[in-house]
């Protein structure tokens, strides 16, 4: 009896909770940019990716705050012929937003359209495995089948990011599955998107979703600009913004600002151990040295990285997986620590010597190197300086170098005309597949030597197996652990340094109801149907 009392309250709280929600509006924050596209299996830019997902819908959604793939048009889904085949039952009676019905031939299409060589849909790209082509089936009005020549993991999360196309509207893309639909573009100016009458998703007290009625994104460069409008409250949020902005907010109104904690992206610098470089052979001896990264790894303090250069919003990195992906971390890994005089220990193991302030290598060369980065980068060039600080303590001689960021690619991709670089990686993706192409000593993003005929090292040869076991198994256990092993290595190589994971930042007005950002993209509306604005504000939109 207790049992069904608390149950009964809590349903009907949350009931409540839902009933409260302040219907219509208009919603309104700003993109950087205009999209380049709306098909949504074009969408490659942030702002396409944006429209993608306010718009499109989608088989299966990873939520942002569980990290748990969820039903979506699809009710269930099943994986079969070793990993080559997905089978998906679709939701009955749901419609387009111009009023086309919604039937498994429109997933046909789409998968058709996702892998069709000629339009070379990047969203397409990771599901690009062996050669042959991509078989769908409709069994079923409701169900469909497909077939990739070759095994895909984790395939089934890959659907998050394809929204399903029309067969037969004559709407095409513009016709849609999601919350909402565009209903105006003013080139460079604005988008106005419209809520999707036929959207299916209702709340627990049977109100159709989403709760605004109307979405309007202003183009807008000008990251001060943007952040004045938010704190007029002629904007609800800014889904993403820095650590000084972050303080200015919660400087002004701290209710505004929010700290979702460690995000996905990570700071790095690495030496480059490219052979046929133009560095001198004793640099060359240095920068392949596991020993040598070890040291400079140990002499970087880390925690103030953190807490100066980002003022407090980052935390120490650890390796390739950041504590922010809550499934593939290897949690038995710390961030390497600071200590100098462990570092002079591992140097004397290759001869390396210590005297009068100065480091020097077993054949009397100073150890002097310099480090690249962007120029404009604020973060990366306070962290470069930092660094040449701590580095100064066991007696190396650090150069920081700004270039402009086409200047600096052409370095580190084709001169290989540089010997340390400072630059970050944005992840969106919780699946290490997702890091592939740096990992693979063949690929030509493996930065500290790309483009490698056969693995270099034993451990890089490791890596090459790890990381083409894990894309062909099945199985989640076997695949943790060999990440968990890619992981290991990692930290013990150090071909990358890991430096910092950044938290993931954003603002958000008061009045925006529901709101509660995430660590992965889009941070504030991941939940953009269930959104819904205080009632003053809604009623004078």
């Amino acid at each position: 009896m207790k049992t069904r009392l608390a149950f009964f309250i809590l349903l009907t709280a949350f009931s409540m909770r839902s009933a409260m929600a302040q219907a219509g509006g208009e919603l309104r924050f700003c993109l950087h940019s205009e999209p380049k596209t709306f098909n949504p299996l074009m969408a490659e830019d942030d702002s396409s990716e944006a429209i993608r997902y306010l718009t499109g819908g989608v088989l299966v959604r990873l939520n942002r705050q569980t990290q748990q793939l969820e039903p979506e048009l699809a009710t269930a889904w099943k994986i079969s012929d070793q990993g080559k085949t997905i089978t998906f039952h679709l939701r009955s009676n749901l419609h387009f937003s111009d009023g086309t019905a919604f039937t498994a031939d429109d997933v046909a299409y789409t998968v058709k359209q996702l892998m069709d060589p000629a339009l070379h849909s990047p969203v397409g790209d990771e599901f690009r495995a062996g050669t042959g082509a991509v078989q769908t089936r409709v069994i079923k009005k409701d169900q469909v089948s497909i077939t990739f020549p070759a095994p895909i993991s984790g395939m089934d999360k890959l659907f998050d990011q394809v929204a399903i196309l029309s067969a037969q509207s004559p709407k095409k893309e513009m016709a849609v599955l999601g919350p909402y639909y565009v209903a105006d573009n003013k080139a460079g100016a604005y988008l106005l998107l419209k809520r999707n009458p036929n959207y299916w998703k209702h709340d627990a007290a049977g109100r159709q979703l989403p709760y605004v009625e109307t979405v309007h994104i202003d183009i807008q460069q000008n990251r001060d600009i943007e952040m004045l409008r938010l704190t007029r409250g002629e904007i609800d949020f800014i889904n993403s913004i820095d650590p000084e902005y972050y303080d200015k907010v919660s400087s002004t109104n701290a209710a505004m600002a929010n700290d979702a904690g460690v995000s996905l992206d990570s700071e790095q610098m690495w030496f480059n151990q490219v052979p046929g470089s133009p560095l001198s052979s004793y640099k060359k001896a240095w920068f392949t040295s596991t020993n040598f990264r070890r040291a400079i790894s140990e002499s970087i303090n880390r925690a103030d990285l953190s807490r100066i250069a980002f003022r407090g919003h980052a935390r120490p990195a650890v390796g390739p997986i950041s504590p922010g992906n809550k499934f593939w971390f290897n949690s038995s890994l710390q961030p390497h620590p600071f200590d100098q005089k462990s570092a002079l220990q591992r140097l004397s193991q290759d001869g390396f010597r210590f005297n009068d302030g100065v480091l020097r290598d077993r054949d009397g060369h100073a150890v002097e190197f310099s480090i690249i980065t962007n120029a404009g980068n604020k973060y990366r060039e306070r962290m470069a300086t930092m660094i040449q600080q701590d580095l100064s303590g066991i007696g190396i001689k650090v150069n920081v170098v700004t270039l402009d960021f086409p200047s600096l690619i052409e370095r580190i991709t084709r001169t290989f005309d540089y010997e340390a670089c400072i630059l970050g990686l944005m992840n969106n993706d919780l699946d290490p597949n997702s890091q592939m192409n740096v990992w693979l000593s063949s690929s030509d993003n493996h930065q500290w030597n790309p483009s490698q005929k056969t693995p270099a090292t034993a451990w890089e040869a490791e890596i090459d197996k790890i990381m083409h076991a894990q894309a062909s198994s099945l199985d989640l256990k076997t695949r943790k652990q060999l990440i968990d092993r890619l992981q290991e290595i990692a930290w013990q190589q150090e071909p990358f340094i890991y430096l910092v994971n950044k938290n993931a930042l954003s603002a958000v007005s008061p009045s925006l109801r529901n709101a509660h950002p995430v660590v992965l993209n889009p941070q504030v509306y991941w939940n953009i149907d269930q959104l819904s604005l205080g009632s003053e504000i809604a009623r004078n939109r």
